[in-house]
């Protein structure tokens, strides 16, 4: 089955992962920015990094056939330092145009200090101005709900963002229906230690319908899977779920959310391979 992986982060994967993931049927992958595994010293280090995602990510993907998206932002992990970020926030324009960038982000909030909330509005202002998607950090484990409170009550005072155009990333049981009930895109994040399993993400498809549900890999620098959603495809076909749910979440959500950004084109490799 043809799939789109809507949020996982290459740089911290070899070229043959690529390959990969091709061999298992995916046909784009969508890259946010985020944290290099260390804090950058200076906003120089972002236009580097921004250069990389949007210049040699995107050839890297193309060698083995998938089309690569990516957004741009300051993590919220580096959030807390605020003259940093607003010098990060101010270059961003100077990327976003490129052909394949979908929008902002993934922004949020980390540790959900006024800081780092300070930095998410201020990428909310640069979203707004420019009508960019966005994608939306939660934070981990302990501090996920409190986070996933505060950043919806941050978009619900923001009308500048509708929810049409938001995907709240990195969903668990005890949150996803908080997003979706807010009129936004929800994304179940697949990692073998934390987040979401194949079998929980399943679960809550059964619980919550595919409408606006997305699933990923994130597959970055700690334990993770690059093939996580073929698990998960393979978790609902155990399950006897029809294809055309299991499509609708790993191909036709991401498909309808990214083609609200003008610069998408769809994945070459989508005819050719549709079975």
């Amino acid at each position: 089955m043809n799939y789109i992986d809507p949020h996982i982060h290459m740089v911290s994967r070899t070229t043959d992962d690529y390959g990969v993931l091709a061999r298992m049927g995916c046909v784009a992958v969508s890259e946010p920015a985020f944290w290099a595994g260390y804090d950058r010293g200076g906003a120089e280090g972002f236009r580097d990094y921004f250069r990389q995602l949007t210049e040699f990510e995107p050839s890297r993907a193309a060698a083995h056939g998938l089309g690569h998206y990516t957004w741009l932002c300051i993590n919220a992990k580096e959030a807390e330092d605020v003259a940093l970020s607003r010098e990060v926030i101010a270059m961003i324009p100077e990327f976003l145009d490129r052909p394949g960038v979908l929008g902002v982000g993934e922004i949020g909030l980390n540790k959900n200090t006024p800081n780092e909330a300070t930095v998410f509005q201020e990428h909310l202002d640069l979203a707004a101005a420019r009508d960019e998607l966005v994608l939306i950090h939660t934070p981990h484990l302990a501090d996920k709900l409190q986070g996933t409170r505060m950043i919806l009550d941050m978009l619900r005072h923001d009308a500048r963002c509708p929810p049409e155009r938001v995907l709240v990333d990195h969903v668990e049981e005890h949150t996803v229906w908080r997003v979706l009930d807010a009129g936004y895109w929800a994304g179940m994040t697949l990692y073998p230690t934390s987040k979401c399993t194949p079998a929980r993400a399943a679960d809550i498809v059964e619980l919550y319908g595919p409408e606006r549900l997305l699933v990923n890999s994130a597959a970055d620098w700690g334990p993770s899977r690059p093939t996580a959603v073929p698990d998960f495809i393979a978790e609902m076909r155990a399950r006897r779920h029809p294809e055309a749910t299991i499509r609708r979440v790993v191909l036709e959500n991401p498909l309808a959310f990214f083609s609200q950004c003008p610069r998408f084109e769809p994945p070459e490799r989508l005819e050719a391979n549709a079975p």
